[in-house]
This record gives C-alpha cells, structure tokens and sequence, in this order.
C-alpha cells in the first residue's frame, strides 16, 4: 500500500486544520488506518486509528493527547483517511503520517506532512 498524507502548514493555537491521506495499492475498505505524528528527538507517536470491524462498520480511537480535538474519518470510494485537528495546541506541532496497522505491526511509512502550530 502506498499512502501520501496531506493538508499540513502553519496554525495559531486554537486553529483547525484538516489533513488527508490517499491510499493505493491494494482494496482500502478492510485496512485498519492510523494517523501518527513525530517531533526529531521523540518518538513516533500513534494519535488515532480507524479499524474495521466487518461489514460496513469501524470503530476509532485516540490517544490521550488529542482526544476530544481531533477526528479520524475515511471515505472508502475515495481510498482516503482523513484527521480533522480542531483546537490546535504548540504541542500539535510534528511531521503527521498515515499508516496501515496490521495485527503483525505497521506497514511502510509515506511521506508525511509538516504541521507547526504557534503560539
């Protein structure tokens, strides 16, 4: 699968951003999607996930440092995973990527995209 993140630039605290992610390669409708993000020095970090359950239904879940601000959403027809990011935080600032998740782990990190929000 290949993914391509995008929609990153520069916010004011309290600012929205949207950001997108465009899978190819291979039927999306199945994959469990994940958003991360990663500040040099720290640790990738997972912010949300959207998993698919069966059927039509996914479930979502967040981490603890954006719960409540940001949305993960996907459109199957359009194989993309979107993360909508409402109250933005200096500390929101990172390279954000998609991702697959597997039950054996992540897949190949694309390319992501530079969020930086101020003060």
């Amino acid at each position: 699968v290949q993914l391509q993140a995008s929609g990153g630039g520069v916010a004011r605290a309290g600012d929205s951003l949207r950001l997108s992610c465009v899978a190819s390669g291979r039927s999306f409708k199945n994959l469990n999607m994940g958003w991360f993000r990663h500040v040099p020095g720290k640790e990738r970090e997972f912010i949300a996930a959207s998993t698919w359950v069966g059927s039509n239904i996914y479930t979502t879940s967040y981490s603890d440092s954006v719960k409540g601000r940001f949305t993960i959403s996907r459109d199957n027809a359009k194989n993309t995973v979107d993360l909508q990011m409402n109250n933005l935080e200096p500390e929101d600032t990172a390279v954000y990527y998609c991702n697959t998740m597997y039950s054996d782990g992540l897949g190949a990190w694309g390319q992501g995209t530079q969020v930086t929000v101020s003060s």
